[in-house]
């Protein structure tokens, strides 16, 4: 068989996929199968004209209120609560009267304001100082408010006494029983102390200064007051 009959017997051939397939008849959907409920319901539900998109939807805000609305709407916050007016202390604490005298100190008092050379213990700033008539003090701290010459009131003794009796205070002696003053002589100052502050293994060492300053007071009257047995 030659070349040119056999090219022309596979030209005539058809190919097999190029012959069409038979057509295949399609089984009709039952009307109570659930492919047809579902094309009865998309056929009821009415299509989406529009998409609503993330970035095209309107922000919530929340209303803003006025602070004077706010406070309008509350009654309790829109009336002050009214406080009392404060009264000065001196009002609010009466003065008490003074406590009276026992027996024993009212007989002794005068023969106490007769004798002669009375001591007293007085207490400034909470520090004892055993003091009579004449003595100089020098104080362990500086007195601010005062200056050379002025004369100040002792009212803070926890004894008070001559050379035969002695009257004690429970913790302090009525200040109506004494009377006892002192006179601002000056303030004297110590010399310059440098204490030298050094840690170890460290080569710096730290000078610190100090001067401190002490007033001194020259006591010019211890008196015991005998007529105050007399009146209580």
């Amino acid at each position: 068989m030659s070349r040119a009959l056999l090219r022309s017997a596979l030209g005539l051939r058809a190919p097999i996929s190029r012959l069409a397939a038979p057509a295949v008849p399609r089984a009709t959907p039952s009307p109570f199968s659930p492919a047809a409920a579902a094309a009865a319901v998309a056929a009821t539900t009415p299509a989406l004209t529009s998409v609503r998109l993330f970035n095209q939807t309107a922000q919530h805000v929340e209303p803003s209120q006025d602070p004077a609305v706010l406070l309008s709407s509350n009654p309790a916050s829109s009336s002050p609560r009214q406080q009392p007016p404060q009264q000065p202390q001196e009002a609010q604490q009466p003065a008490q009267p003074p406590r009276p005298l026992s027996p024993a100190v009212r007989a002794l008092l005068p023969v106490l304001a007769a004798q002669p050379g009375h001591y007293i213990r007085i207490h400034i700033h909470g520090r004892p100082f055993l003091v009579t008539e004449g003595d100089s003090v020098r104080l362990p701290f500086r007195l601010r408010g005062v200056q050379t010459g002025d004369v100040l009131r002792l009212d803070k003794a926890s004894v008070l006494g001559s050379r035969d009796l002695t009257l004690k205070g429970a913790p302090y002696v009525d200040e109506r029983l004494f009377t006892c003053r002192a006179v601002v002589t000056g303030v004297e100052s110590e010399p310059m102390r440098v204490m030298i502050k050094k840690k170890q293994r460290c080569r710096r060492k730290k000078h610190v200064k100090s001067k401190h300053r002490f007033t001194v007071l020259r006591i010019c009257e211890v008196r015991v007051n005998g007529e105050v047995a007399n009146e209580a």
